[in-house]
């Protein structure tokens, strides 16, 4: 295999020098075409004024476009900048829907997070006391009575005195 990935490496090394080659090659083609040799040999002065005024020209339209390209560069990166903000505001403008909650068993969870390789059964109501019902109502007594009597025993200050010392009687003992 590694001989396989430096061949295919030498191989792309060649085909980028000689793409680069080839644009070297068409940039001086284009620059031969669009800029012809200046020939100052024997001209007078003024024909040499002519040709710095046709130069000069020449830069200024050149400066121009440069100036008109780099503007619109400028108008297109903040235009991208902008469009790239309002994707992130949209992004967050979008309301996520309410999850709904999911009934899982003790087992089934312990399944998800340890895989179904592991067999662990964890019974939470296995370990819970029992407790009957006829065993609590038997224990707790209901005295139904008059309550007219009760409220005629409390009454007054003999009342008072009785509640009073019921009070301090289960604290005592």
């Amino acid at each position: 295999m590694p001989e396989v990935e430096s061949l295919m490496l030498a191989k792309a090394k060649e085909c980028w020098e000689q793409e680069h080659e080839e644009r070297e090659a068409e940039k001086a083609r284009y620059l031969t075409e669009r800029i012809p040799t200046l020939q100052t040999r024997g001209l007078s002065l003024s024909a040499l004024q002519d040709l710095c005024r046709d130069l000069h020209a020449k830069v200024e339209v050149v400066d121009e476009e440069r100036y008109d390209i780099e503007a619109k560069c400028l108008h297109n990166t903040r235009e991208i900048k902008d469009l790239k903000l309002k994707v992130l505001d949209l992004r967050g403008k979008f309301k996520r829907p309410p999850l709904r909650r999911v009934r899982v068993s003790a087992d089934a969870m312990l399944r998800a997070l340890l895989g179904s390789k592991h067999k662990v059964s964890m019974d939470l109501r296995a370990n819970l006391k029992s407790v009957k019902k006829e065993d609590t109502e038997k224990e707790r007594p209901v005295e139904v009575g008059d309550w007219r009597k009760n409220v005629e025993a409390m009454s007054g200050m003999e009342g008072r005195k009785k509640m009073f010392d019921a009070a301090k009687s289960p604290t005592s003992q």
